[in-house]
Formats: structure tokens, C-alpha cells, sequence
């Protein structure tokens, strides 16, 4: 059994708003992004100048237009987390690290996040793309026994602005960046309990969605969303319980943060009522595999004894996953 004991998030300052977009020229306004994906503003590790100026061309150039390392965002998140959970750092004995875009290939994000914490213990990289918080937490629960640390430290690092063109209308919309940190323990009970777990993958589909290194993202942006839909309601269906007509009617959803037109195509079709819907894509647009995570994060509070959460996450790979959560 997991349990989930506090998530933090760290969001940079820089603002991309719709405005900016239609300010750099690229055949885009606010109506038009808000009428295809619904996403309002973003944010960006990113030097807004240097977005101006060169509308990231070159993403090499990214490192150095940045304001943080991914290493300093997990750090960020991370202590977040520890002060919300009520923990020290020393408590924490593993760090798991994943998602979309690493800064870097070797060392493992985990290991330059823990440097920075100044954490001395076993640290690794556990990717899935956006889909990444799905496998983590999968791959958690089929630990057992003494070596399990008491604490396990999960951090999604999202600065994917990074591999955005900003001359390619269709990717500037989508991507933002967050970065969370999530506390879990197999030893130690808390409100917020993992029942079941779930993973999928789709290997021929690969080439669907692609973050290159030293290149830009791209993707099939048609066969991408249609695959996110059929995924995320396969998800709903492997998790959701039947047999209780009453936790189904009244169960909270929160999607992979693509981008509202497809979390609102998978509520319509799977009859999730508005007021169980979470998300935040609307305000900082896709985050990758710290996207739901940080939808959690922000309701945490507001779920209620007895309450039954579904996440579900689709990510590159291709990949699905997600978890059935329940508050004691």
C-alpha cells in the first residue's frame, strides 16, 4: 500500500499569456488558442526577452536564457513538500526523478536534485513522459519489505519550454512549465491512500510524440489528442469500480493536462460531473508529467473523508497510466 503524504510544486515567474503569443507574430491570438485548447497564460523558466528575440530557434541557447536549473526547481518543490508533510529532509531515503525533458542525459535529474538538497541517498530516474507520475507510483507498489525507505521523495521536473519553438504556433500554446515533488511512504499511513495502480504501453507508437535531444519538441498533434481520449477513458474504466453505483456517480477526475477541449471531451463521454473535474491547464498549460500532479496538490485540501480520486496520464511512448486514490 502508498500513501501519499504531501505534494509541493514550483512554478517560475515568467508569464507567457495569450497576449505575448500574438505579440511574437506567429498567426495566433486569443480567441483562436482559447477556442482550440483553452489555455489563458503559462509559465517559463525561460528569459521572456530572449523568447522575444528569438523565438528559441535555437535550443541549444535554452540553458543559457533560464532563470533556473532543473536541479534548483526540484530543490524548490522538493522543500515544499517537506515543510507541508511535516517531515525533516533527513527523513527522506530515496529520490525518484522523471518526465518529459531531462536536462541532462548523465547524471540522472535525481542525483543533481538531491546534490542540491544535499541528500546522500539512493537517487533515480524513472521515465515515462507525461505519463511518468503514473509509472513511478506503479512501480512503487510492488515494493515490499525492510529496504522500502521510510520516506521516497517522487520529483517531475517540467521545464519543457526549453525544446518549444515559438515560430510554431501549434506547440507555443500548448507547453508551460511547474515542476512537483511528491512524498510517499509504504511504512507509514496518511489520508491520502493508493489502492490500485495501472500502466500501459503502445511501443509503435514512439514516434507519436517527440522531445529530441538538442531539438525542439514535435508531435502528431491530431493522432495524439484522439490516442489521449481513448487512453484516459480506458484508464477510468480499469480503475473505476463498478460495483459501487454510488462512489462511480460521485468520483473526482483529474486528467493528463494536454489541454481542457480533450479533459472536457473525456468527462463528456465518461459522465464525470463538472464539479468532480480538477484541472489547472486552463491557467498554465501543459506540464507534462507535473501537470496532474500539480492539480493534485492544489485540491488536496479540498477532498473530503470517503472521497475516491481517479488520475489518469497519456504521455509519449506511447504510454498510459494513472492510480485510484482514496481519503480515509
Amino acid at each position: 500500500m502508498i500513501y501519499i503524504h504531501s505534494i509541493g510544486h514550483f512554478r517560475p515567474e515568467n508569464e507567457i499569456d495569450n497576449k505575448f503569443l500574438e505579440n511574437l507574430d506567429i498567426g495566433t491570438n486569443d480567441q483562436w488558442i482559447i477556442d482550440r485548447v483553452g489555455i489563458k497564460s503559462r509559465r517559463t523558466v525561460l528569459d521572456l526577452g530572449y523568447i522575444i528575440d528569438t523565438k528559441n530557434q535555437n535550443p541549444l541557447m535554452a540553458n543559457e536564457a533560464s532563470l533556473y536549473t532543473n536541479a534548483q526547481t526540484g530543490a524548490m518543490a522538493s522543500l515544499v513538500a517537506i515543510e507541508k508533510g511535516g517531515i525533516k529532509l533527513a527523513d527522506i531515503g530515496m529520490v525518484i526523478a522523471g518526465g518529459c525533458s531531462p536536462q541532462n542525459n548523465c547524471p540522472t535529474e535525481s542525483c543533481t536534485i538531491a546534490n542540491e538538497l544535499g541528500l546522500e541517498v539512493p537517487s533515480f530516474d524513472l521515465n515515462s513522459s507525461c505519463s511518468s507520475i503514473g509509472a513511478q507510483i506503479h512501480f512503487l507498489n510492488m515494493l515490499s519489505g525492510d529496504q522500502v525507505p521510510e520516506y521516497i521523495l517522487i520529483i517531475n521536473p517540467e521545464n519543457s519550454t526549453r525544446a518549444i519553438d515559438y515560430s510554431d504556433r501549434s506547440a507555443a500554446v500548448l507547453w508551460g512549465d511547474c515542476t512537483t515533488a511528491t512524498i510517499v511512504s509504504t511504512k507509514h499511513p496518511s489520508r491520502y491512500q493508493i489502492n490500485n495502480t495501472f500502466i500501459e504501453s503502445s511501443p509503435k507508437g514512439h514516434d507519436k510524440v517527440v522531445f529530441e535531444i538538442g531539438g525542439h519538441f514535435r508531435q502528431d498533434g491530431k493522432a495524439v489528442q484522439k490516442f489521449a481520449i481513448k487512453k484516459s477513458l480506458a484508464i477510468l474504466k480499469n480503475l473505476r469500480d463498478p460495483l459501487d453505483s454510488e462512489v462511480a456517480e460521485n468520483i473526482k477526475y483529474i486528467g493528463h493536462q494536454a489541454n481542457l477541449m480533450m479533459l472536457e471531451s473525456v468527462c463528456r463521454m465518461a459522465d464525470i460531473k463538472e464539479k468532480n473535474h480538477y484541472y489547472n491547464v486552463d491557467n498554465f498549460g501543459n506540464c507534462g508529467a507535473a501537470g496532474s500532479v500539480s492539480v493534485l496538490g492544489e485540491n488536496m485540501d479540498k477532498l473530503k473523508t470517503g472521497d475516491e480520486l481517479i488520475l489518469a496520464v497519456v504521455g509519449a511512448g506511447l504510454t498510459w497510466s494513472g492510480f485510484q486514490l482514496s481519503i480515509k
